[in-house]
């Protein structure tokens, strides 16, 4: 069970996410590592929209393998190669989490590979 926290002595979150998710009762923790727009065979997607829509599809693979789903996402560190794809990725995001908050933190970074433009690690409970 994940519980969200807003406390009220600092800032309003500034977009759909949460300030904090508590997990009530843990009977598995799943740890994804940093996911980037590679397609099953290994070749990259196209365009930010495209890489970004992959690494979400590569997510929903690795919580079905572990029996989870979206809703077990607790935490998510999102690295961009730049800053203004943040906007979309975002809108990319929403579209995929719907309604469920997660705690997150969104980076600018130089990724390991030039080509990359998106990364996600993620951490889902259940």
């Amino acid at each position: 069970m994940l519980k969200v926290h807003t406390p009220p002595d600092i800032f309003t979150p500034i977009g759909p996410y949460a300030q904090a998710v508590e997990a009530t009762s843990v009977n598995r923790l799943l740890f994804i590592s940093g996911t980037m727009g590679l397609e099953p065979d290994g070749s990259l997607a196209g365009d930010f929209e495209a890489q970004a829509t992959r690494v979400w599809s590569n997510i929903d693979a690795t919580l079905k393998a572990a029996e989870m789903e979206r809703s077990n996402l607790a935490k998510l560190t999102i690295w961009l190669a730049n800053r203004e794809d943040w906007r979309l990725g975002a809108a990319i995001r929403q579209r995929y989490l719907g309604d469920h908050k997660v705690a997150m933190s969104v980076v600018e970074v130089g990724l390991v590979d030039p080509n990359w433009l998106i990364e996600v690690e993620a951490i889902a409970v259940a």
